[in-house]
């Protein structure tokens, strides 16, 4: 991607006291053309960048410059390499691996002792997660709309989409896009598609804002919750929630409050405590749970033929 190949290359430009079109082009495996296209994207961009013809000449970050080189120091290449890995332990391909190897070209003084940070944003979806990111990638690059099946709490449907943005939030990923059945903007959550398929339709960039990614509006919060719940399970609030969602009862127990967006998803999610919580509030929650635990124990109070 351009993007990654101009990073790219402005780290050699920083590290280097001068470098060459063709040896660029060689390291990035890019023509002599791109290159010279790249380097006038950077030049454009503010960075001072002097090309000197002829026997001795070169590509050259101006001398008034080198005072900031030290812009990117040991920290900031172990951040921006502790980044790029993160991002290939879900690509399935090794072109970050491969991206972080041309950066560190030339920054040996800027890498020192083994890597401190290391980030893993595989799951249990890995080798279905992988195929989806890189053809929404395509999709993305290529102006070309995707076409899934997606499965939604309220149904079932196939969907076409122009995509913009792959976005990971809340430990999952997202595209975000023009769905042309809603004919709005719509954020779609990868693991409940299936059969992702880039097509051959082209779409024209549609004017828009980056995509809300607040937690209130993404979950709205509609439903107040407040719950008792056994002191066994104070690590699963604290994990999911955070230390300040309950408060500790005279009896022990642990007092929660929170806000939900959708009754089938908090009465499934109380479910899986079983005895060890008790809803109080909202009171449809309180007979959900009742009716299902009557069910079960109706169900495993039969004898077995």
């Amino acid at each position: 991607m351009k993007i990654d190949r101009l990073i790219g290359i402005l780290s050699v430009l920083l590290q280097k006291e001068k470098t060459t079109a063709p040896e660029l082009a060689e390291q990035f495996e890019v023509s002599r053309r791109t290159i010279n296209r790249d380097i006038e994207a950077l030049t454009m961009a503010g960075i001072p960048i002097v090309t000197e013809q002829g026997s001795g000449g070169g590509i050259r970050i101006m001398e008034g410059f080198r005072m900031d080189r030290t812009i990117l120091t040991s920290r900031d290449m172990q951040m921006i390499l502790a980044g790029l890995r993160s991002l290939d332990s879900v690509s399935g391909t090794r072109y970050f691996q491969q991206l972080m190897e041309k950066i560190q070209t030339g920054s040996s003084q800027f890498l020192n002792g083994r890597d401190s940070i290391l980030i893993d944003l595989s799951s249990w979806h890995r080798n279905t997660l992988a195929p989806k990111i890189e053809t929404i990638q395509n999709g993305i690059e290529n102006r070309h709309r995707i076409r899934f099946r997606y499965y939604s709490p309220n149904r079932e449907s196939d969907r076409l989409i122009e995509p913009y943005y792959l976005i990971f939030r809340w430990s999952s990923w997202y595209v975000w896009g023009w769905c042309t059945e809603r004919e709005e903007f719509r954020l779609f959550k990868l693991n409940r598609m299936v059969s992702v398929t880039e097509t051959s339709e082209p779409f024209a960039i549609r004017p828009s804002s980056l995509p809300e990614l607040e937690d209130e509006t993404i979950f709205p919060g509609a439903i107040h919750v407040k719950a008792l719940f056994d002191p066994s399970v104070k690590w699963r609030l604290i994990e999911e929630f955070g230390p300040d969602c309950f408060t500790v009862q005279e009896d022990g127990r642990l007092l929660f409050t929170a806000d939900y967006s959708d009754l089938d998803n908090l009465v499934v999610w109380l479910g899986t405590f079983g005895d060890q919580a008790e809803v109080l509030e909202p009171e449809a929650a309180r007979q959900r749970l009742r009716l299902a635990a009557e069910k079960i124990a109706a169900m495993y109070g039969k004898d077995k033929q």
